[in-house]
């Protein structure tokens, strides 16, 4: 069954264009940081196992300590929705939503959207749906239907940066970044959604465009 529930964008990462590229937000306005619909980091790639497979990856709640993680969960009242927009006019084509519900990610799509921009509805019926992995599971959940694979839950942050350096570039007193540089995020978690598909799911025949959004029901 359809919902009619609107949502409201809350929050959007950066504009990614396929490749491995990413969009990273790690420190935002106070109104947003630590809240759960922070999204951090936007990934996609294609899949290491599968050629003919692309891998969709949004990371929220970012800079989240081991003791934070334990207690960190997915709000049921946000959705996670990937857009994607194959014949480059910066409009949606299709979304694929991730909605939360008592510890189960539900996932819609690939879909062509009732509404584009910042309002959404839950389109269809779900794709595939997963438990929510714990924090204390070494062995992830998998959920697996309709040629998606999906996962939800805490892992640690993939995105590397070092902060300090940077911050010495910026006042002048070093030049360059060092090699290895040093990871400011070392030892802090994200919650993550992870998705594979086909990558003929997504529509098109050469580039796409993909963001995230972080919509709150209302």
């Amino acid at each position: 069954m359809k919902s009619k529930k609107v949502l409201l964008s809350f929050l959007a990462a950066g504009l990614l264009i396929a490749g491995i590229i990413y969009a990273a937000d790690h420190i935002d306005a106070p109104g947003v940081t630590g809240k759960t619909t922070d999204i951090t980091d936007l990934y996609a790639f294609q899949s290491a196992a599968n050629s003919s497979n692309m891998v969709l990856v949004c990371n929220t709640q970012g800079l989240m300590s081991p003791s934070v993680t334990s207690a960190a969960s997915f709000d049921n009242n946000t959705m996670i929705q990937f857009s994607i927009d194959n014949n480059n006019d910066n409009v949606e084509d299709l979304v694929i939503q991730c909605v939360f519900n008592n510890g189960t990610m539900y996932v819609y799509g690939p879909v062509k959207p009732s509404m584009t921009g910042l309002k959404s509805i839950v389109e269809g019926s779900a794709t595939v749906s997963v438990p929510v992995t714990p924090y204390t599971q070494s062995t992830p959940n998998i959920g697996t239907a309709n040629s998606v694979m999906a996962f939800a839950g805490p892992r640690d942050d993939p995105f590397f940066f070092d902060l300090n350096q940077y911050k010495a570039i910026i006042a002048g007193t070093a030049t360059s970044f060092n090699n290895p540089g040093t990871d400011a995020f070392k030892g802090t978690n994200v919650m993550s959604i992870v998705l594979e598909l086909p990558k003929s799911k997504l529509g098109g025949s050469g580039k796409v465009n993909i963001w995230a959004q972080a919509k709150r029901k209302i």
